[in-house]
């Protein structure tokens, strides 16, 4: 094992665009990357381009022909076929899309492959995370799904025993159905509650087919919560069922769009609590996977204000450089931000909220309290399946 961190960047993962008034603005992926440069934390990686994933590496995931409908919407999007989910208002057609697509997916696949293989013991896609992609259609903004594509990598190199955590606000429900059957891979994702945010899917019953009970795991959440009980919520949750799965790798998505200021969805978390949870799930790959661990970005609407700082963070502590809350932004990325987008960028490495805190769930259970009920719901569901106490 070299040790060394990788970070997954080719500048043409920015070519990503569904157009000018989508929300998936590919400015967040340059301006994080630019703020991880402002920062020096790429003198700390080891910046990799892996090459576009192949036909044959796609259709680990997605079908043969989902793939053929995107190859031919990218050379006509005026042609996109909508029963395939293209073309669509979440996602438009573009040229270009399969290989820009493929080039995303291959950087996920690429940084599972130096994780499994030793050349790297953490590696950092925040391009990817684009997780609700399903084997064959596209949805939520996302065309392949780069993270099961990474898992199922994973899987084929001959891993066992691969944990995927999802702490986007939106359910990862294309992982979820991709691996359902399969009990090599424990899901967990974390999410607002479906009654009140795509993809309505996510609910603490769903816990994986006959085949696999158990391996699926969901945490609906109450619009609102912050970040006591999102942290509370993950504690009480993620620790005990990775510790007792025993993953060989970890894979995690940092979708940024928990945040308060996220214009997408309805949960109240801040940037330090983002930070909080990236510290523990680098904390959960080294107590139980040996260090491996697979970090992906996902979703996030906040391009200036919440992204390219929650991602930074992100880089450093993958690379074992982690990022003061208090450090300042560098004046010289928030001259160009100002230049790129002609907004205001903020001028801390925080919200003011650092040091985060939260109750931990033995410390007692509200029977009125909506997120303690969501707790309990998860852990009713799916920890007798695995041999644990609710």
């Amino acid at each position: 094992m070299s040790g060394r961190a990788q970070l997954m960047w080719d500048e043409a993962v920015t070519g990503y665009d569904f157009g000018r008034d989508h929300p998936m603005d590919p400015v967040r992926l340059a301006l994080t990357r630019s703020l991880v440069g402002a920062l020096g934390l790429d003198r700390d990686v080891e910046v990799v381009a892996a090459k576009a994933a192949g036909e044959s590496t796609l259709r680990l995931v997605h079908r043969e022909d989902y793939i053929d409908a995107v190859r031919a919407a990218s050379a006509d999007p005026g042609a996109a076929d909508q029963s395939y989910g293209l073309g669509t208002i979440d996602d438009p057609a573009f040229a270009g899309m399969h290989e820009v697509s493929a080039l995303i997916a291959g950087q996920s696949v690429g940084a599972a492959e130096a994780v499994w293989r030793g050349e790297a013991l953490h590696a950092v896609n925040f391009a990817g995370g684009l997780h609700h992609a399903m084997p064959g259609a596209a949805s939520g903004f996302c065309v392949y799904n780069d993270a099961a594509l990474a898992v199922a990598r994973l899987l084929e190199l001959g891993a066992e025993r691969v944990a995927y955590i999802d702490v986007d606000v939106h359910h990862g429900d294309g992982v979820q159905a991709a691996f359902w059957e399969d009990p090599r891979v424990l899901t967990i994702s974390l999410h607002e509650h479906p009654r009140t945010l795509f993809p309505q899917t996510g609910w603490p019953e769903e816990t994986g087919a006959p085949s696999a009970e158990g391996s699926a795991v969901n945490v609906a959440l109450p619009a609102g919560t912050g970040d006591a009980g999102w942290l509370r919520a993950f504690h009480a949750v993620v620790p005990e069922l990775i510790a007792d799965f025993r993953p060989q790798v970890l894979v995690t998505q940092h979708g940024a769009d928990t945040h308060f200021e996220d214009p997408l969805a309805h949960l109240a978390v801040s940037l330090d609590a983002q930070r909080a949870v990236q510290v523990a799930c680098h904390e959960l790959a080294h107590e139980h996977a040996d260090g491996r661990w697979v970090a992906l970005g996902g979703g996030g609407y906040a391009v200036v204000e919440v992204v390219p700082r929650s991602w930074s963070h992100l880089v450093g502590i993958a690379a074992g450089r982690p990022v003061e809350p208090t450090a300042p932004v560098p004046d010289e990325w928030r001259r160009q931000v100002y230049a790129r987008t002609r907004q205001p960028a903020p001028h801390r490495m925080t919200d003011g909220r650092w040091p985060v805190s939260w109750a931990a769930w033995d410390e007692g259970y509200d029977p009125a309290d909506r997120l303690d009920q969501a707790i309990l719901a998860t852990r009713r569901a799916v920890f007798p399946l695995r041999g644990l106490l609710p």
